[in-house]
């Protein structure tokens, strides 16, 4: 199986390499305070705030931040922020879903269906390829939470589905309801995960070339790049030997 988790762990490495922080820190501050808004500004009672803190923290965005993020929520000068969904197709006919978190659809909208056109794509209405995906829960471990049997026996004892493994670390599949339960269950056993999220999963993914995969790549940089959007779904898989190439580069 080579991989479409691999390939997106080469991806969130280099982009890890060459985002600024402050727009890391500026995407997880806006998830912050939609979802304190959304319900109650106590992540004990509120699932979606607790992963957007869980997550904030992994990437070691300060405590102040957390909270400014949080207390901006209750202001009444706080933007109001809508979650916007695009679909489209990019290089080769791979599906992409865009999700969004945005004060301006207009702009947003406009610079989405920029990234697609310059890439050879075409975004489409809603619905268009969001029927090829599932959703699930992601609770993402590195190598360091121990081997792969241990991190099985986790999982399933926490009530997870499946379990990707490779040499970056530990991929945990759940249902998306129970992506809280399940990740409260593998703190207990592996402690704090590196991110918890509630991803697109594609049903199947389309085989394509280390040409069609730079070209991916560049389009799902360019539209992470962009501050309204949030998270980049891809179904499309590389060969083992494209892999290799593409670690390397």
């Amino acid at each position: 199986m080579a991989g479409h988790s691999q390939f997106k762990n080469i991806m969130h490495r280099k982009g890890r390499q060459d985002a600024v922080r402050s727009k890391i820190f500026s995407k997880l501050a806006r998830e912050i305070t939609v979802a304190a808004k959304q319900g109650l500004p106590d992540p004990a009672m509120n699932p979606r705030l607790r992963l957007a803190i869980q997550n904030a923290k992994a990437e070691s965005m300060p405590k102040d931040n957390i909270a400014r993020a949080i207390n901006k929520a209750s202001g009444g000068d706080s933007e109001n922020y809508e979650e916007v969904r695009y679909e489209g197709y990019g290089p080769g006919g791979v599906a992409v879903i865009v999700e969004a978190l945005t004060d301006n659809r207009n702009r947003s909208a406009s610079n989405v269906r920029a990234a697609f056109t310059k890439a050879g794509g075409a975004l489409g209405e809603t619905g268009s390829v969001s029927f090829m995906w599932d959703r699930a829960g992601e609770i993402y471990y590195s190598a360091k939470a121990g081997d792969a049997d241990k991190v099985m026996e986790a999982a399933i004892e926490a009530g997870a589905d499946d379990v990707e493994t490779d040499e970056e670390g530990h991929t945990i599949l759940c249902g998306f309801e129970d992506v809280n339960e399940v990740s409260k269950a593998l703190e207990a056993s592996l402690g704090e995960a590196e991110s918890v999220k509630v991803i697109w999963k594609p049903q199947n993914n389309v085989p394509v070339d280390e040409e069609r995969a730079q070209s991916l790549m560049k389009l799902v940089a360019t539209l992470e790049d962009d501050d309204d959007v949030q998270n980049v779904y891809a179904n499309f898989e590389v060969d083992d030997a494209t892999l290799a190439k593409l670690s390397a580069a």
